[in-house]
C-alpha cells in the first residue's frame, strides 16, 4: 500500500513538472502580437512632457516661432571675456599689443609649432618662408615671415591676422583658439629670430656642439 501511494505521488509530480515546463516552453516562445495601441510606458522620465523644439511652432510668441533671438549682451556660458587684450591682441586704447600677454615657455613653443605646422605651413612653409605645399599646387604665394615688413609687425597684428584673416589668407577665428593663436604668434617669432640669427644669439656653452670657435 504504502509503495502504490508513493507511486502514484511521483507520477503526479512528474505530471506538474511536465506542465511547469510546458508552460515555461509556451511563454518562452511568446513574441505576442502586432498592435497598433502606444506600448505601456510604466517610467514617462518627462518624455511626454510639453516644450518647444527647434524651428517648431510657439503659441506664446509674436511670430508664432519657437526659436527666439537672445537679448542683447548675452554671453553662453564659458565665452565670457573680461580680458581684452588677450582675446582681441588690442589694447584699451585701440592700438595693437607690441608684445603677447603671455609668457614665452618651451611648451608654449613647442604648442605653437605644432599648431603651425597644422594650419600655416601648407601655405606658409614649415620655416615661413611662403613656399608651401599650396604654392606649388598654383595656390597665391603669400609674403615670407622673414621681410623687414613682417617682422617689425606688433604682436597683436599677427594674432590679428590669424584671428581676422587677410586679403586671401581666411579666418582662423573658429578653428585656431585663443590660446594657440598666442603659441603660434611666439612660434613665428622665433622662426623670425632663427632665420636672422648671429653667432652671438647662440650661448657659449652651445657653441662647441655646432663646431664654431
Amino acid at each position: 500500500m504504502i509503495r502504490s501511494w508513493m507511486k502514484s505521488g511521483l507520477e503526479r509530480m512528474a505530471r506538474r513538472g511536465a506542465v511547469c515546463v510546458a508552460a515555461a516552453l509556451s511563454l518562452w516562445s511568446c513574441q505576442g502580437q502586432p498592435s497598433a495601441d502606444p506600448p505601456i510606458h510604466l517610467n514617462p522620465n518627462m518624455d511626454n512632457q510639453e516644450k518647444l523644439v527647434a524651428y517648431g511652432e510657439s503659441r506664446i510668441s509674436a511670430d508664432g516661432a519657437a526659436m527666439r533671438t537672445p537679448p542683447a549682451g548675452t554671453v553662453a556660458r564659458g565665452q565670457l571675456v573680461t580680458d581684452i587684450a588677450y582675446h582681441t591682441g588690442v589694447d584699451a586704447s585701440g592700438d595693437t599689443l607690441r608684445q603677447m600677454p603671455v609668457a614665452i615657455t618651451m611648451p608654449l613653443l613647442q604648442r605653437g609649432r605644432e599648431r603651425f605646422n597644422i594650419f600655416c605651413s601648407p601655405c606658409h612653409g614649415q620655416v615661413g618662408d611662403g613656399r608651401g605645399i599650396m604654392v606649388t599646387r598654383g595656390y597665391v604665394p603669400p609674403p615670407s615671415f622673414h621681410t623687414d615688413r613682417i617682422r617689425n609687425m606688433r604682436d597683436g597684428e599677427i594674432f590679428g591676422v590669424i584671428t581676422n584673416g587677410v586679403r586671401n589668407m581666411p579666418s582662423y577665428r573658429h578653428q585656431i583658439p585663443v590660446d594657440d593663436r598666442w603659441a603660434i604668434t611666439a612660434y613665428l617669432r622665433t622662426l623670425q629670430r632663427a632665420h636672422n640669427a648671429t653667432l652671438n644669439d647662440i650661448p657659449l656653452e652651445q657653441r662647441d656642439k655646432l663646431g664654431t670657435p
